[in-house]
This record gives C-alpha cells, sequence and structure tokens, in this order.
C-alpha cells in the first residue's frame, strides 16, 4: 500500500469512526427527547382524561364540552382506563389490558405517577383523588409513529455515513495527490542522483515544513557523501603518488645495486637511501591512522604552557630553516604568563602548532617568518605570518580538506594532511583556527584559545 492510499484508507477511516460515534450520539439524545416529549404530552393526555371522566358533575355543560372536544382530540376511549379504589375499570374502554396488572395500579398510588413502555405502547399513570373517591386513570399510545421516526432517523444517518464516506475518500484521494506531488518530484530527483552530480543535491521546496527540512538533511548527507568521496579519491591519487615515488626509488636502487659488486660505503649508501624511503612511508602511514583515529577518539588532557611548545617546534625546525633558507621571529607580547597556559593533549597541540609552522617556513620563499604571542580579549592569540607563495582565493574553502595541495606548490614535498591533521586537533580543544592568504604576498594563520 502506498502512501496515497494509506492517507486516503486512513482518512475515510477516521471519518467514519467519528460520525459513527456522532450518530450515535445524535441518535441517542434524540431517542431519549422524543420519548421524553411522549411521556410529557401522554401525563397532559392522562389529566385530560382524568377530567374528561371524574369531573363531569362539577363543571357547566359548556366547559365539559371544550374538555370532551380536547379529549376526543387528543386520545380514543379504547386508550383510556380509569379505576376505581377497588380497581375496577370504571370508566374509558381499555379493557383486557395485561400490561395493567394490579401491581402497576399499585405503584401509581404510591408514587402518585409512572410511566413506561413495552413493545407496542407507551403508558402514563396519575393517582387522581377526587370526591367520587381515589382513582388510577392511564393512558397509553401505539408507539408505531415512535419506532418510525426513529427508523427514518437511521435510514438518514446512514445515507448521510455512505454519502461522507464516498466523499470523504475521493477529497483524500484528490488531496493526497496534491500533498503527494512534491514528494514523487524529489522521489524523481533522488533516483537521478549519482555519483557525479552528488554534490548538487536536489531542490529544496520554499514550504516550511517538516518536507522542506528532510530536503536539507538529505542535501547535507550527500554533501558529506560528495566530501567523502572526494576524499576517497584524493586518497586513492595521493597514496599512488607518494607510495609509489620512495618505493620505486628502493626498488631502482636495489636493482641497480644487485648487477654487481658494491664496495662496503656503497653498500652503506644505499642502505641508508632504502631507510629515508621507508621512514618516509612510515611516517605517511602514521598520518593516516592518527587522521582516521582523531575523530572518534578523546584524548588525554592536561596543563601545557604553548610558548614552551613553540619554542620546542623551533628548535626541532633547524635543519628546515637552512633547507629553506630562512629564519623565524617569535614575539611574546603575554604579561600574564598564566594566559600561556592551556589544557589539552600535549602530543596533538605540538603536532597541529608544528605542521602549521611547517608550511610556514616550505611556503616562505626564503622570507622571514613571525610568530606572535598576544591576549586578545582575554583569549590567547597565536599568529604564524608568512611572506611566501600564498594561497589562491577559490583554493581558499579546500585547503583544509584532506590530501588537498595548492596548485602553486610547486616542487614542493607535502602530503596534504597536515593542515587537516590541524583542523581537526584545533576543533577538538576548541580552539579558533583562521586562514587569511594573498596570493604571492603571504598567509596570515590566527590560532584563538
Amino acid at each position: 500500500m502506498n502512501l496515497r492510499t494509506r492517507l486516503t484508507t486512513y482518512s475515510t477511516i477516521a471519518f467514519g469512526i467519528v460520525f459513527l460515534a456522532a450518530s450515535l450520539l445524535i441518535f441517542l439524545a434524540y431517542f431519549s427527547k422524543t420519548q421524553d416529549s411522549i411521556y410529557r404530552a401522554l401525563k397532559n393526555t392522562t389529566l385530560l382524561s382524568a377530567i374528561y371522566y371524574l369531573e363531569q358533575d362539577e363543571l357547566s355543560q359548556s366547559e365539559h364540552s371544550v374538555i370532551k372536544e380536547e379529549f376526543r382530540a387528543a386520545i380514543q376511549s379504547k386508550n383510556v382506563a380509569v379505576f376505581d379504589e377497588a380497581n375496577e375499570l370504571s370508566y374509558g374502554s381499555l379493557l383486557d389490558d395485561p400490561i395493567l396488572t394490579l401491581e402497576e395500579l399499585n405503584i401509581v398510588r404510591t408514587e402518585k405517577s409512572h410511566h413506561f413502555k413495552n413493545k407496542n405502547y407507551f403508558y402514563y399513570g396519575i393517582y387522581y383523588p377526587d370526591n367520587q373517591g381515589d382513582f388510577v386513570v392511564f393512558t397509553r399510545e401505539s408507539t408505531t409513529d415512535f419506532i418510525g421516526q426513529m427508523q427514518n432517523l437511521v435510514f438518514i444517518l446512514s445515507l448521510v455515513l455512505i454519502g461522507g464516506l464516498a466523499a470523504i475518500y475521493f477529497l483524500s484521494r484528490y488531496i493526497s495527490n496534491i500533498a503527494y506531488k512534491p514528494i514523487k518530484n524529489i522521489v524523481k530527483q533522488v533516483n537521478e542522483v549519482n555519483y557525479s552530480n552528488l554534490e548538487h543535491g536536489i531542490e529544496v521546496p520554499k514550504s516550511n515544513d517538516e518536507l522542506e527540512e528532510l530536503i536539507s538533511t538529505y542535501n547535507n548527507l550527500l554533501t558529506r557523501l560528495s566530501e567523502t568521496f572526494l576524499i576517497q579519491k584524493n586518497f586513492i591519487n595521493y597514496v599512488s603518488h607518494e607510495f609509489k615515488t620512495p618505493l620505486t626509488a628502493i626498488s631502482g636502487n636495489l636493482e641497480v645495486f644487485a648487477q654487481k659488486e658494491r664496495t662496503p660505503a656503497e653498500y652503506q649508501q644505499v642502505a641508508h637511501d632504502a631507510l629515508e624511503n621507508i621512514y618516509k612511508i612510515e611516517n605517511i602511514l602514521s598520518n593516516l591512522l592518527l587522521l582516521s583515529g582523531l575523530k572518534h577518539t578523546e584524548c588525554d588532557r592536561g596543563l601545557i604552557r604553548i610558548d614552551e611548545l613553540i619554542w620546542d617546534i623551533y628548535e626541532a625546525l633547524q635543519e628546515k630553516l637552512i633547507e629553506f633558507k630562512t629564519m623565524i621571529h617569535i614575539d611574546i607580547e603575554v604579561e600574564d604568563f598564566s594566559k600561556l597556559e592551556y589544557k589539552g593533549n600535549e602530543t596533538l597541540i605540538h603536532l597541529a602548532l608544528y605542521n602549521i609552522i611547517e608550511n610556514a617556513i616550505k611556503y616562505s620563499n626564503n622570507n622571514p617568518i613571525s610568530i606572535k604571542l598576544s591576549v586578545v580579549n582575554n583569549h590567547l592569540q597565536v599568529i604564524v605570518k608568512d611572506q611566501g607563495k600564498g594561497i589562491a582565493e577559490d583554493e581558499l574553502a579546500f585547503i583544509k580538506q584532506t590530501f588537498y595541495r595548492g596548485k602553486n606548490v610547486g616542487t614542493i614535498k607535502g602530503s596534504g594532511i597536515g593542515l587537516s591533521l590541524a583542523t581537526i586537533i584545533f576543533e577538538q580543544h576548541h580552539i579558533g583556527f583562521d586562514i587569511a592568504s594573498d596570493l604571492q604576498q603571504g598567509t596570515v594563520i590566527t590560532l584563538t584559545f
């Protein structure tokens, strides 16, 4: 059963249940109201009958004539019974009615009035004391008209129910077609989504309802999938390139070296070169493992000094500074040294800062690099600034993605992992990470702790 059929069926069933409940209430209310009305009319008729039969001697002829006309208009004598103190029928022609037993007469004498009905008649009895004695007057009225009214009511309610169900059914189908139209359009767009157009998503209707929220959520999912596929694509390209170079160097050296006997110095040099390439592969694998684990694990944290980490990194990068013929100037403008302390994982923050500063060295174009520590709005701020290659404006949005490298890196070696690692580490430690850059002007990285 599809969504439209379910909507139509549920709407029809709901209407049917509600209407049946409403019809039952209407029937019971009308039944009770009509029955009460009959008993009230029958009470008046019974009183009129008592006056007609028992007050004739006390009324003038003209008064009695009026009563007589009203009596004949209200009821026939065959439906009236007036019983005396001995429970004998004194007036009326209601003879041999098995319902009017001695027990019923005694109830009227005790309660002064009594009414009931059976399958064929409504009965009403009153106790009527008179100068001729104490009488019980009973009248009855056929239930035929009452039953006919109830049957007509049931018939009308049934017709309305059938008509209402039919109207609700077709109306629900029409409304469900209208409501399902945007869903049908969405299903069509979803079926057209494939690997090549994941980033485009599907059109979001401006309906301000749950459907719009669902589509927006779906588009966000597609965006994440697109990013994942891009990362996987870059990963394959990266691994094939980065692993191929050292592996080719190792295998090439060994193949050439195996062609003839070599001196101990040559053996040592080949072993040294092979180890360097192996270490490079190990470093790449370590970064990949670290990158895959950082997103799902919490790290141990302690109080660390950011300035000390930077000085340690400065010492560790001395060979890089010599290789790229540049220098680093560190400026600490912090009076309250407690602001230099931060709670975090020392190893991870060291790794993130190392990658940031190493990139500044590699892409500095041999120009000096500055690292400034200061307090801004009561937060420690670290600014790493170089005057090197810079990053194109259209590439800034992608520079933090894993394996992404700018188009102007040239022959400078890199893996495209450093900034993505740093981004994840800074996010985990709630450290603001902002990159501003101009092509061939340099890059400014601002970290806010």
